[in-house]
């Protein structure tokens, strides 16, 4: 039984983790609005609220003549809200892919980006670009590649691991294998490909932002829609998984089929969005760092609670990429880097001294 001393801290964690997540959905709504603003139309914090508001409820809100001279909710609703949706919804995703994949691997330093995921996307991009060579043409042609070939390095892993024995270790080397691998590949084909080529190959390799869109959107919210409530539901599995795998089977978890398939829906979350965005690293390694520190490892609320913090992190640094260089937008993953790196510089000291 919990005694009175177990109910108490109980109930400040829950208070605690609460509160981490309210905050969290104030500043992800604060610092939307603040990205809506930046650009040349010159509109404030509260004129994009109103015209988020005026497309929402068209003809329920009165807008100011000057909102109205600008085409302020043109601007927002065609430009640069499905931007800023499109920032909060990678971050979620990809930061819950990354705490799924620590807990599966039990590795702090594992995400899909250092399990070769993301090198598989570049190569196939790479192909497109260089090659011309798909299964898809025209203007799917780069984002088929880049999904396929992440799903491909996701079903090798998966391979070569269950012909060792499913295990974490396993899996990671496999992983590691396959982002030289990729890597090597890509190299190659700048090598051989024209200088137009590589820069397109080279500038999708940065991750942007500048190719998001309604569709593409969407596309992005129903996978999410789709997955997300599956690995919340089965929460207490991944829990099990984190403590090791003979724990995880004296609690009747079927440890190989779980791997599996909590690899299988951090990989496609993960394809589905670099696909479109390019290379965006470090959210699915920080993101869930950031919140483990603060609320724990539970997974149902660690999972939740990391995607806020990917999306907060992908937006404020969408934000920055924007702003930090007059008339220049920076590409998103180069701004994530220069974020990620001091941290993982200092889990990777913490780890050492372990």
């Amino acid at each position: 039984m919990m005694t009175d001393f177990g109910r108490e801290e109980y109930a400040r964690l829950a208070e605690k983790r609460a509160l981490f997540i309210t905050g969290l959905i104030v500043i992800l709504i604060a610092l939307a609005g603040v990205a809506v603003t930046i650009g040349s139309a010159g509109l404030s914090v509260a004129d994009s609220y109103i015209a988020i508001l005026a497309g929402l409820f068209p003809g329920a809100v009165d807008l100011p003549d000057r909102m109205v001279e600008s085409n302020a909710v043109g601007i927002v609703w065609g430009w640069r809200l499905h931007r800023v949706l499109f920032a909060v919804a990678a971050g979620f995703g990809l930061a819950i892919a990354g705490a799924v994949m620590q807990g599966v691997l039990r590795n702090p330093l594992a995400s899909p980006f250092t399990l070769g995921i993301a090198s598989a996307a570049s190569c196939g991009a790479s192909i497109a670009i260089v090659l011309g060579a798909g299964l898809l043409s025209g203007g799917l042609l780069v984002i088929g590649n880049a999904f396929l070939f992440a799903m491909l390095a996701a079903a090798a892993i998966y391979g070569m691991a269950r012909l060792r024995g499913m295990g974490s270790e396993t899996m990671i080397l496999a992983g590691i294998a396959l982002m030289y691998l990729f890597s090597a590949i890509t190299s190659l084909l700048q090598y051989l490909g024209t200088a137009d080529k590589v820069q397109a190959v080279v500038f999708w390799m940065f991750g942007s932002l500048d190719r998001s869109s309604w569709p593409k959107l969407g596309i992005v919210t129903v996978v999410l829609a789709a997955v997300v409530p599956v690995l919340l539901w089965r929460a207490w599995d991944l829990n099990a998984l984190a403590e090791g795998d003979e724990t995880a089977k004296s609690l009747g978890v079927p440890v190989e089929r779980s791997m599996a398939g909590f690899m299988l829906a951090a990989s496609l979350v993960t394809a589905v969005i670099i696909c479109f965005t390019g290379t965006i690293g470090f959210i699915g390694l920080v993101a869930p760092h950031i919140t483990r520190m603060v609320i724990g490892t539970d997974h149902r609320t660690l999972l939740p609670a990391s995607g806020l913090v990917g999306a907060v992190l992908l937006l404020g640094a969408d934000c920055l990429a924007r702003t930090a260089i007059p008339g220049t937008i920076v590409p998103v993953g180069i701004m994530t880097a220069f974020l990620g790196i001091p941290f993982f510089i200092y889990l990777f000291m913490q780890r050492r001294d372990a």
